[in-house]
């Protein structure tokens, strides 16, 4: 038995030893087993180009693995980018201009126009007064009568309550009664009888009065 293998010509039909290329009996080239071809066939060549063509994807398949894996540069390159994304930023101070952020609905050239985010004092509402009565003793009183030279204490009672208002005591005539203040913001007076009559005691709180008929008796 033959230790090289034997293959069959194609053309022929004849045996012959596996090592050699061609047909010993009728020159037909082998390839694979069993099969010929003619002298001017041009399988190496394309063998060839089919070698070059593999080798030549192979190395761009290589190229396109190393770019893709490759990282980076180094925090230089990083950092580079990053100071031109920065310098592009309003504000950074790093393009070389002075950017200036103006926030919609104030100018920086109103020195009226109140800072961003600044606590706007809350506005003063002010109080006014409703009424005014005229008490003795927390009784209202819109007339009385008194004897001369006696002092009456009459208090001015003011709504709302607790409001602060200068209140301003008046007599119609001085020479019947006079009407002497008890504290600076009026709050309280004395009427003292002079002479027998009538008059007008006036008490006035804002732009709210009121008035009490005095009449003095011998």
């Amino acid at each position: 038995m033959s230790i090289i293998a034997e293959v069959k010509c194609a053309r022929c039909d004849r045996k012959y030893s596996g090592v050699r290329s061609r047909c010993p009996y009728c020159g037909a080239r082998r390839i694979g087993r069993g099969k010929y071809s003619e002298e001017n066939d041009d399988s190496k060549g394309k063998m060839l180009v089919g070698i070059l063509i593999l080798a030549v994807l192979v190395v761009a398949v290589v190229v396109l693995l190393v770019m893709t894996d490759k990282p980076e540069d180094s925090s230089l390159a990083a950092g580079s980018e990053t100071g031109e994304q920065a310098s592009d930023m309003p504000g950074s101070g790093l393009s070389g201009e002075d950017d200036i952020i103006t926030m919609p609905g104030t100018s920086m050239d109103d020195p009226s126009t109140p800072p961003p985010n600044s606590e706007t004092p809350p506005e003063t509402t002010t109080v006014e007064v409703q009424s005014v009565i005229i008490t003795y003793a927390n009784v209202k009183k819109t007339d009385f009568t008194e004897h001369i030279g006696i002092k009456v204490p009459l208090k001015a009672k003011v709504e709302p309550p607790g409001i602060e208002v200068d209140i301003e005591w008046t007599s119609s005539n001085t020479d019947i009664f006079e009407v002497v203040p008890k504290d600076v913001n009026g709050n309280a007076a004395d009427v003292i009888g002079k002479a027998k009559g009538d008059a007008t005691l006036t008490v006035r709180a804002g732009d709210v009065e009121a008035t009490c008929i005095v009449r003095i008796i011998p």
